[in-house]
């Protein structure tokens, strides 16, 4: 009976070492997996701190002393369109923060684009004077760097001076709107176009079907006016110092040495010297408005991608730009 008894013993003993070793090893495995989940969430907390903070600019300090006089710099930079950066409510906001700062001795918009809408170019016009006649004692200058053409130039007319490289691109004052024709390439597929309209016009221009002459003579005329509207623009920006040319308001484009020539831009020069000469300001603070977050990240992943293409098709015909 004692040896069964010291056997049973013995195998209790066993089988409670066992299950204890399991459990320890249990436990030990769960903190191992609560460790390893407290690291992978920091890592992607510090993963989107870097993120948010090269996106959104955080961590920058303000490096000028209190009351330091600064020059204010706002970028316009690519097609001026409303959908994008260089869209007239982002320029107004960073032309409106700049003139309203208390130690701005200046401000630079710097402008590189090759045109766009003209309902755009010209809120943004309207605004910069708006902006210059309620601070008189705050000059506006454009810097020029390679392009400011066509609706680019429309917005910069408005600036007190510009200022380009010698090889700067300006001008192209004129207006256009491109399209398509498809009616050959739909005959030859065998393609029917079938449209259905109220009103004798409301297929202005429709890219399926035969060019009409009596629609195309209206939208040479609205081209003509908003072409008008272009040429008063510059006249009224650039005044006295214009030296019109019968070639002037032509569409065409010029070197900055030769816009100088033609009154088009008053010098050469660059964002930090006319901070440096001309507003006696050498330091220079952004305050361009650019998207936040999320915008950047839906662009980037072609959240908008449908869309685009959607307005791309429905505007192929009645887009009417400043390029």
């Amino acid at each position: 009976m004692s040896d069964s008894t010291t056997n049973t013993t013995d195998d209790s003993r066993w089988e409670r070492k066992v299950l204890e070793k399991v459990a320890l090893e249990s436990i030990a495995e769960q903190r191992r997996g609560r460790r390893w989940g407290i690291f992978f969430k920091l890592l992607g907390l510090a993963y989107v701190t870097v993120i948010l903070a090269v996106t959104l600019d955080w961590g920058q300090t303000e490096k000028f002393a209190e009351g330091q006089k600064f020059t204010a710099l706002v970028n316009l930079t690519g097609v001026i369109q409303s959908k994008g950066d260089a869209n007239a409510e982002q320029v107004i906001a960073s032309l409106q923060e700049a003139f309203e700062h208390k130690n701005t001795a200046g401000v630079i918009l710097r402008i590189n684009s090759p045109g766009g809408s003209p309902v755009q170019s010209g809120i943004i016009n309207d605004e910069m004077y708006r902006l210059r006649a309620a601070h008189p004692t705050i000059p506006l200058h454009v810097v020029v760097e390679d392009v400011c053409a066509s609706g680019g130039y429309y917005v910069a007319a408005a600036a007190d001076k510009i200022f380009v490289d010698k090889a700067s691109i300006v001008g192209s004052i004129g207006v256009l709107m491109d399209g398509f024709g498809f009616t050959g390439t739909m005959e030859k597929l065998g393609v029917e176009r079938r449209l259905l309209t109220a009103g004798e016009s409301k297929g202005f221009l429709d890219p399926f079907s035969p060019q009409n002459a009596q629609h195309k003579e209206h939208a040479q005329q609205m081209l003509g006016e908003i072409h008008a509207q272009f040429i008063a623009v510059v006249k009224k920006g650039r005044g006295k110092r214009l030296k019109e040319t019968p070639e002037m308001f032509s569409g065409l484009m010029w070197s900055g040495a030769k816009s100088i020539e033609l009154g088009l831009a008053d010098g050469f020069g660059t964002v930090d010297s006319v901070a440096r000469d001309v507003f006696k300001a050498s330091d220079i603070r952004d305050f361009t408005v650019r998207q936040n977050f999320a915008e950047k990240f839906a662009e980037k992943f072609g959240a908008q991608f449908g869309a685009k293409v959607g307005d791309s098709l429905m505007s192929s015909v009645s887009r009417v730009t400043l390029r």
